[in-house]
This record gives structure tokens, C-alpha cells and sequence, in this order.
């Protein structure tokens, strides 16, 4: 019988409607929700990423403000302008898109952002909350998106075996943290893991993130397991209008008719992204206020 759908599209709409609810409270208190987002230099796929972002907050009734800046801009322009925004009370969020140009340290940038309005959750302090649990950190958007669909599909990690394929520092590291915390058993397996698919043909849940299109086949999956696939990969297609076509790190097809439940790509976890944006930026606001 094929793998059902865990649809993230519906997952994410329902998120996006509860923090409208959320934002809907504490606007009734007098407080706004605001993310900021700067963006430098003009990338086409980050400008339309972070147009979206402002669309989804308005949506929602937060306020939602894009900073566009030339992409020669110093380094400590861009410094003193986060420095700012910290200090702005009605900015809860602060997001500086990625990848930043060559001649910005992006690790001086992440480490600038005050970690209480960090709601990328990359700074060092909302990785240390997130890795022992504590309950004020924020947990990077997909791999908080990932245990959203999780929960919402009906699969409780608890006392599973759970591979995670990838060990970066935006999905791999902390989705190993959120399952640790979910009582999850945890293998993360990478580039240079032994004999991978021993690790993979035991497990209860593969969340596929090590970035290789269509890395993770039927025969790397045991019967019955939920598999969901954090890869976006752009392959060439001929046969396709656009010459190419998006795949995710799973062969969705054949793996389908092994697994009990799979993510799709798109629709899968990448919906998940924005909506768990808007809700980390609530939470910055709700803490705040």
C-alpha cells in the first residue's frame, strides 16, 4: 500500500491561522508583532524568499518590514544597523537573510543579532536553550517544522530509532536536538558514515537532509517507516517547460510504496518554513510584552 501523504501545505495554513490568532491577542494589548528582515545585495532567489516573508506576516496582521541594502555594503554598516534594530522595541524578530555577500563575515552577523529577537535560531544562545530545552529558545524554522508535521501526522518519536541524514548546522545539528528532547533515539548519519544504509534500514523515521537529489532509495528504508525529506534539489529535466525539475533528497516514487508516511518535495516540509518564522516571532513578541 503507497506511503500516505503528510501534507505541509495544510499544516503550514493551520500554523499561519493560529498565529493570526496569537497576533490577533496581543495586538488587543497594544503589541504588533514585527519581524524585520534586511536583505544585501540583490540575489533574485532571496529577494523573492524574503517578499514572501513580509506577505506571510501582514497576513497574519503582524508588521512586516523588508531592509534592502546594496550589496557592497560594509560590514559594520550592516553591524550598526542590527544594533538598531535591537534597540527598536517594536521589532521582535530580526531575520538577515542568507547567503550574505563574500566580504561579510556571517557568523559576526548571526552572533550581533540580540538572541531574544533571533528568531532564525541560529545564534549561539537559542542553540544552547534548544539542545538542553529550554522553553525560551528558538528552534531554527525547518527543523521545528519538521516536528510540527511530526506531531500533527500522529507520529510520536518517543523511544523510536530516528536517522537523520545531514549534520548541518540548519537542519541536521538541531533537528538532532529536538528529537533528543522527544525522547527520540537518534543516529545522524553524513558523508562519512560507514555502511549509511545499515543505519537507515533500521530505523523507525529518516529525516533526509544531507542535500543529494534523490540520495535515499527503497532499499535504504525498512517496511512500514516514516521518511520525510527536507531536500530541495533543482535536477535537469529536458522534458520540463523550465528545463528542470525539483526533487527532494528521497526517491519519493519507489520509496513511496515502502513507507508507512512520506513528505513530498514540494509541499512537504518547505511550506513549513515561513509559517514556523511567524511562529517563533510571536513567541519573541509574547515574551516580550
Amino acid at each position: 500500500m503507497p506511503a500516505k501523504r503528510i501534507d505541509g501545505v495544510a499544516v503550514a495554513k493551520e500554523i499561519r491561522e493560529e498565529v493570526g490568532r496569537d497576533a490577533a491577542v496581543l495586538i488587543a494589548r497594544g503589541v504588533v508583532p514585527g519581524l524585520t528582515v534586511v536583505l544585501v545585495g540583490d540575489d533574485p532567489a532571496s529577494a523573492v524568499y524574503v517578499s514572501s516573508k513580509e506577505k506571510a506576516c501582514v497576513a497574519a496582521g503582524m508588521k512586516g518590514e523588508t531592509i534592502r541594502l546594496p550589496a557592497d555594503t560594509p560590514q559594520a554598516a550592516l553591524l550598526a544597523l542590527i544594533d538598531k534594530l535591537n534597540a527598536d522595541d517594536t521589532v521582535h524578530g530580526i531575520l538577515v537573510q542568507m547567503p550574505v555577500p563574500k566580504h561579510i563575515d556571517p557568523q559576526s552577523v548571526i552572533l550581533r543579532i540580540a538572541p531574544e529577537k533571533d528568531v532564525d535560531g541560529f545564534h549561539p544562545v537559542n542553540v544552547g536553550r534548544v539542545w538542553i530545552g529550554e522553553s525560551t529558545g528558538f528552534a531554527p524554522c525547518t527543523p521545528a517544522g519538521v516536528m510540527v508535521l511530526l506531531e500533527r501526522a500522529g507520529v510520536s518519536v518517543a523511544g523510536q530509532d530516528v536517522v537523520v541524514l545531514g549534520r548541518s548546522t540548519i537542519v541536521g545539528k538541531p533537528m538532532t536536538s529536538l528529537l533528543v528532547n522527544a525522547s527520540a533515539t537518534v543516529t545522524v548519519c553524513h558523508s562519512r558514515t560507514k555502511d549509511l544504509a545499515s543505519h537507515t534500514r533500521r530505523a523507525d523515521v529518516i529525516i533526509a537532509a544531507i542535500g543529494k537529489p534523490e540520495f535515499l532509495t527503497a532499499d535504504m528504508v525498512k517496511p512500514g517507516a516514516v521518511v520525510i525529506d527536507v531536500g530541495i534539489n533543482r535536477v535537469v529535466d529536458p522534458s520540463t517547460p523550465k528545463g528542470y525539475r525539483i526533487v527532494g533528497d528521497v526517491a519519493f516514487g519507489p520509496v513511496s510504496e515502502v513507507a508507512s508516511q512520506i513528505t513530498p518535495v514540494p509541499g512537504g516540509v518547505g511550506p513549513m518554513t515561513i509559517a514556523m518564522l511567524l511562529k517563533n516571532t510571536v513567541r519573541a513578541a509574547e515574551q516580550r510584552a
